[in-house]
């Protein structure tokens, strides 16, 4: 047994002191500081609950200092990613998943700390190089194609044999908080985060990407949904290349016409690969519902897709009012985002807009042949670049 001088508990203010001073380090100094830090008798290693960090009193004696302050920082990068608030939803689908790419991506920021007198992380702390700069949404995807492909060879899932250097309690701190107060707990982490950035840019600190990424200005998809629909397809006084004068078509000249003040077909392509949740389905049915509400198009058409197309299912005004009642999703294989283009060409659908529902995982080469106005609405990969002549906006889960 290890014996140390100071306290459990003055080892631990000792290790913030110098993880908040330390130029790498002191982004994190406003959530260090935030809620409880407590060393307590009934917890194997440490666990967090997206806000208060706890530490088991008998792991802690068996750690030296710099892998005291790896612990700590783990624990408050887990606190300042808002893992356990942000993935609550994910947590509850698969907690294994969802414990080891959290763990992944904290230890990843650890790992490639410039100081490596700083901090060490505690033995069997899971990392892979494979991962680094990877995120959350990233890992996860690429789990579960490694467990569908393993599961179909071996019947073995390849995270089987893992586990995690703590313990991430969903069901904690924010469980029982209505929506309102889960939201001031998220702000009182950005806000902490974000005065440490102000410190961190005045002694010129590195911003890991995984931290980087949440001071990105946020859109509000939904918003951009709406307006695409309206500026895009529901038309104005304005001329359009996309359907030309019939009138002067005759004397073999080919000139715009007025746009259309009504919206004709619009095209909805839903991915439903593996890696798209229940979640995910039942906001974009919200959300289609609310398109027929506000909205209402000639004819939607809309297709489920995953490797290929799986199916469409076609609505006219009449059934608008609970469509959202009658969604028949199929999918849940691989992603090839192609498969919606080549669909449209060979049935020869003649849409004025396409919104595309995806998690922006896809293959590398799309092939888009088609240039009618697309929206992809992405959940996930933020560098998803979209198809040519698109937009693209992520969306964030409520």
């Amino acid at each position: 047994m290890t014996i140390h001088k100071l306290s459990p508990e003055d080892r631990i203010k000792k290790a913030h002191i110098a993880l908040m001073k330390h130029p790498e380090t002191a982004l994190y100094s406003g959530v260090m500081m935030l809620g409880k830090s407590e060393v307590v008798d009934d917890c194997p290693t440490a666990k967090t609950d997206g806000f208060n960090k706890y530490y088991g009193r008998k792991f802690i004696e068996e750690l030296t200092d710099n892998t005291l302050r790896g612990l700590i920082l783990h624990e408050n990068l887990h606190v300042a990613l808002n893992h356990v608030g942000r993935f609550r939803k994910e947590f509850k689908k698969n907690a294994h998943h969802m414990n080891i790419c959290a763990d992944y991506v904290v230890n990843d920021v650890i790992i490639h700390l410039a100081d490596k007198e700083l901090c060490e992380l505690p033995e069997g702390a899971l990392y892979e190089e494979k991962y680094h700069d990877w995120s959350v949404n990233e890992i996860l995807k690429d789990l579960a194609e490694q467990e569908q492909s393993q599961n179909s060879d071996n019947g073995q899932s390849g995270t089987d044999g893992l586990t995690t250097l703590d313990e991430h309690d969903f069901e904690g701190t924010g469980a029982g908080m209505s929506p309102q107060e889960q939201r001031e707990m998220s702000q009182k982490i950005e806000n902490a985060l974000k005065e440490g950035s102000i410190l961190a840019g005045k002694i010129g600190a590195k911003i890991p990407r995984a931290i980087d990424e949440l001071f990105e200005p946020k859109i509000d998809w939904r918003e951009m949904m709406r307006e695409f629909i309206s500026s895009t397809c529901k038309g104005s006084d304005e001329y359009t290349w996309r359907k030309f004068n019939k009138r002067m078509m005759a004397n073999d000249l080919y000139l715009p016409s007025m746009e259309n003040e009504s919206l004709g077909e619009l095209v909805i392509a839903c991915d439903t690969s593996g890696s798209i949740g229940q979640t995910d389905l039942t906001i974009f049915a919200t959300e289609l519902q609310e398109i027929c509400n506000t909205i209402t198009p000639e004819l939607i058409r809309l297709i489920w897709w995953d490797s290929e197309v799986c199916s469409e299912q076609i609505f006219k005004p009449e059934h608008y009012q609970d469509i959202s009642k009658v969604l028949k999703v199929e999918g849940g294989g691989g992603t090839y985002l192609s498969c919606v283009s080549e669909y449209i060409t060979k049935e020869h659908i003649n849409a004025d807009a396409i919104i595309v529902f995806t998690d922006g995982y896809v293959e590398h080469n799309i092939q888009w042949n088609i240039s009618t106005p697309t929206l992809h609405i992405v959940n996930g990969n933020r560098n998803f670049e979209g198809t040519a002549g698109s937009r693209v906006v992520q969306y964030e889960r409520d």
